[in-house]
């Protein structure tokens, strides 16, 4: 990956592609977008643009806080390293709310909004998902990052914590290990900072552009109470479900996601 300086931190990233960018937004699996960009739908009609938040991968890790405002900062600063003055934005679970965030706070930049399982933890179903997710909060309490993130993948995917390891290690090689080493990061800095991001029914009706949903038929209930959500407040949005996945759905069965991603886009394109 490559590497800019912006805001007085490294943020490694990578082009692939051409056509109109579509800035790709990874939340606690740093290269989660990885099969995604490879799939041709795709990968063939957009430039696309993955990067590591500061704190994930090789970007910079700095000390806590830093806020989902501060994501978008960086990500403005991104783009604007990179000469890119307007493009779509795909977002996963906490990237997607970098990804809404974005929208809001930046409308003339932003032409659409992809929020792929977006976590939003003040919906009624976030304390329940938090009461589910305290063995591995304690885990890492514990000084045990590897058992924590592994209860936390576990969850999250609704798969058995072999089967889940399995899929990483077939999909994204190398991936859990990184997971690891960022466990600071995503436990410390960035589940802190979903905690306190607001984002209710205004904040919602701001994002003027066109939104896609993207859901998994077997995700857990805050996902699905998410989307209801978003379906509610968010004037222009369109649902896709995603059959037989949960969570990692684009790490799952990345062809169809893509493939739905790129009919949205090619519904919505924009010039310059």
């Amino acid at each position: 990956m490559d590497t800019v300086t912006v805001n007085g931190i490294q943020l490694e990233h990578e082009i692939r592609g051409a056509g109109e960018p579509v800035l790709l937004i990874s939340p606690v699996l740093a290269d989660g977008f990885v099969p995604l960009v490879a799939e041709p739908a795709l990968a063939e009609r957009h430039q696309l643009i993955r990067y590591h938040k500061r704190g994930w991968g090789g970007s910079t890790h700095t000390l806590g806080p830093v806020a989902v405002a501060d994501h978008v900062g960086d990500a403005i600063a991104l783009l604007d390293r990179l000469g890119i003055e307007r493009t779509h934005v795909a977002g996963h679970s906490s990237g997607a709310a970098v990804a809404a965030q974005m929208a809001q706070d930046h409308p003339d930049r932003i032409a659409t909004v992809s929020l792929l399982e977006l976590s939003l933890l003040s919906v009624p179903a976030g304390a329940a998902f938090f009461a589910q997710a305290a063995p591995a909060f304690q885990a890492y309490a514990d000084g045990e990052p590897e058992r924590a993130l592994g209860l936390f993948l576990s969850l999250v995917s609704g798969m058995g914590r072999e089967r889940c390891r399995t899929l990483l290690d077939e999909r994204l090689p190398g991936s859990v290990e990184q997971a690891v080493k960022d466990a600071d990061t995503f436990f410390g800095v960035e589940l802190p900072a979903l905690g306190e991001w607001r984002f209710g029914p205004d904040e919602a009706a701001k994002i003027r552009q066109p939104v896609l949903s993207v859901l998994g038929s077997g995700t857990r209930p805050l996902w699905v109470e998410v989307a209801a959500f978003l379906g509610s407040n968010v004037p222009d949005v369109e649902e896709c479900v995603i059959d037989g996945v949960g969570h990692l759905l684009h790490i799952e069965r990345s062809r169809p996601v893509a493939e739905a991603l790129a009919g949205f886009l090619a519904r919505h394109p924009f010039t310059g």
